[in-house]
């Protein structure tokens, strides 16, 4: 029998409480793993390099207030502006009010909006036929195949915030990485169709010369509308999303309290496994040294066997983890946030999970080292 079957053999021999350990394990690293993609979907996704150079301008109190059309004109004469869109949202019904049938849908200005959505790829005949019809309107290629949309289909979008129905026609099919799962149409439709809504915008995206010239940007056009009726915000497009999950809480501090009371809680039940496994073998480490085992043998096959449990569990967390994260994925309420589990994650949470076998079975494996060969096989439990 080979030393890594010997191990296996050992770690498994008691079949209940191994299973049970195991899967009180993969639950904590499941968990582990849904954080830590929360995280770096939230906290470090950096995007695509062309989001680096854009800013998102909106009124400072709320969403919920619009900004004068006016204010284009003067946003693009600020020094470090390449190009200045409205982006207005446009929240409408499609269908039905089945979560599966939402998605994202802006208004914009077509002439415009490929300047400074650059990492947006459609063909150029697609581009001029949106440009050409006030009723056009382009979709992602992740919608057109959910919904089995081709150029040419007609979409109608039942209208909740603002008092219109849309119905549009697709112009074009684009690809964006990652998928921004929304649809985009001329914002003049709605100016036309609601009086209130004429000469007004949600918010307004720049492209900024350069990643260094967005700060310098926001602050010029903040400072240029601070006394204004209307004052703006300008942020980043990352920080601009930031914005939403900050509405939810402390969500930094949230993810942090929960991750450590995963491994904590992994950490105990790995210990209390491999101590019951270790005091019911005195009798046997007594034997092992008889046959020649130092106690530094005894003292890693233990280790090595709490290391087996707990990867084990670690593989089964992170995988059931996987799928799960790939399902939340095609949501749409999850359509802004790229959400994946990375080879960084596995390595991680496989790393974690080692460590908790190890932590948790060092003093238990040790102390049974230290076993006196007549006091273990004298020992009886």
């Amino acid at each position: 029998m080979t030393l890594s079957r010997f191990v296996t053999k050992n770690a498994f021999r008691n079949k209940r409480r191994s299973t049970l350990t195991v899967l009180s394990i993969a639950f904590s690293l499941l968990l582990l793993t849904l954080m830590m993609t929360i995280w770096r979907a939230f906290y470090l996704d950096e995007g695509s390099a062309e989001s680096a150079e854009r800013l998102v301008v909106r009124h400072r109190v709320s969403l919920t207030f619009s900004l004068p059309s006016f204010y284009r004109e003067k946003i693009r004469a600020v020094p470090g502006v390449v190009a200045v869109v409205p982006v207005s949202w446009f929240g409408g019904i499609y269908k039905d009010q089945k979560p599966e049938n939402f998605f994202a849908q802006f208004g914009t200005d077509p002439d415009e909006f490929f300047n400074v959505y650059r990492d947006i790829q459609m063909p150029n005949d697609q581009k001029a036929a949106w440009q050409r019809d006030r009723q056009g309107v382009i979709v992602d290629d992740t919608l057109a195949k959910k919904y089995g949309w081709k150029l040419g289909d007609r979409i109608v979008l039942q209208g909740t915030i603002y008092p219109v129905n849309l119905e549009l026609y697709v112009r074009g099919i684009f690809t964006s990485n990652p998928d921004t799962k929304a649809v985009y149409f001329n914002t003049k439709y709605v100016e036309e169709a609601v009086s209130w809504f004429k000469g007004q915008a949600g918010t307004f995206s720049i492209l900024a010369d350069s990643p260094g010239d967005v700060s310098k940007v926001a602050s010029a056009i903040d400072d240029m509308f601070r006394n204004s009726p209307q004052p703006t915000k300008s942020e980043s497009e990352k920080a601009f999303g930031l914005e939403f999950v900050a509405m939810l809480g402390n969500v930094k501090a949230f993810i942090l309290m929960i991750c450590s009371a995963v491994v904590f809680a992994t950490l105990l039940v790995s210990a209390n496994t491999m101590a019951m496994s270790i005091r019911e073998r005195t009798r046997e480490v007594a034997v092992l040294k008889t046959l020649g085992f130092t106690r530094n043998s005894v003292l890693g096959l233990f280790v090595s066997e709490a290391v087996a449990l707990a990867v084990a569990g670690g593989v089964i967390g992170i995988g059931l983890g996987y799928f799960l994260v790939y399902g939340a994925s095609k949501s749409p309420y999850m359509s802004f946030y790229h959400l994946t589990v990375t080879p960084a994650m596995w390595a991680v949470a496989i790393f974690i999970s080692a460590l908790v076998g190890l932590a948790s079975s060092l003093v238990p494996s040790y102390h049974a080292s230290q076993v006196n060969i007549v006091d273990g096989l004298r020992h009886i439990g």
